[in-house]
């Protein structure tokens, strides 16, 4: 129970023994000017009804604010899940788009990788025939270089035992 209705109940339950203790004073005639007219009535009484009658009116007033309340949350209630049943179709709408996306460009993406892998595969083996060419003539210069060696040591050898020709 909130502190409000506690403090509410109990302002009204005193006024209840305050009007049943002294119930013979508020039923007490005395004269009332209505402004036009002059009566004999109970003031208290009087009073003790138009308390009655603006309790009421408040309850009336709360119960119409709790009731316009529910229904004011219950109406966003509704849409916020209007709103999260939207977003939720957004989501895998774009979800949907994302995987269409995905399922078109990953093809391209293999043939894309493919292509650069037999580019790539080519490019090697022609570096690979380059030096093997280069590898090969520089053998071969070695070769050449060795064997013009060779022969100058055998003319050298062969040119000091024969008297050179004239």
């Amino acid at each position: 129970m909130h502190i409000r209705t506690l403090f509410v109940s109990l302002v009204l339950g005193v006024m209840l023994v305050f009007a049943a203790v002294n119930w013979s004073s508020f039923m007490t005639p005395t004269t009332l000017s209505l402004l036009f007219a002059t009566i004999q009535a109970p003031l208290g009484l009087i009073m003790l009804g138009f308390t009655a009658l603006l309790t009421a009116l408040f309850l009336l007033f709360i119960a119409y604010l709790q009731a316009s309340l529910f229904m004011d949350t219950r109406r966003h209630t509704r849409e916020l899940q209007a709103q999260r049943t939207l977003a939720d179709q957004a989501e895998a709408s774009r979800i949907a788009e994302l995987r269409s996306y995905l399922e078109a460009e990953l093809p391209k993406l293999s043939k894309e990788i493919a292509e650069s892998r037999v580019a790539v595969e080519a490019r090697l083996d022609r570096l690979d025939q380059d030096l093997r060419s280069v590898v090969e003539q520089a053998g071969n210069t070695l070769a050449a270089y060795i064997g013009e060696l060779e022969d100058r040591l055998e003319q050298g050898k062969t040119g000091t035992d024969s008297p050179p020709s004239v």
